[in-house]
């Protein structure tokens, strides 16, 4: 009986092992979910800037905004061009 059990915990292990692939269009879709955050994110941060600079606070801390925000935005084309080769 104990031997039983063993083949039937190893192929239990064999079956949870097996990872479900994704076709390249969900894939796609999964990544475009997760590169439009960054987007939005590098936006929102310039916005932050934008809106400091307007409303007359530190012009060092609005510029320090629009930088942060735009490295957000180089580092989500670095992700996209890494990613996903570009078609000429």
């Amino acid at each position: 009986m104990a031997k039983k059990r063993r083949k039937s915990k190893t192929k239990k292990v064999a079956k949870k092992a097996k990872k479900k692939q994704l076709s390249e269009a969900q894939e796609f879709e999964i990544m475009k979910l997760v590169l439009d955050k960054f987007l939005w994110l590098g936006f929102a941060i310039m916005a932050v800037g934008f809106f400091v600079a307007a409303s007359g606070g530190a012009l060092f801390n609005a510029i320090a905004y629009l930088v942060a925000g735009a490295l957000v935005l180089v580092l989500f084309m670095i992700l996209i061009v890494k990613e996903y080769e570009i078609i000429k």
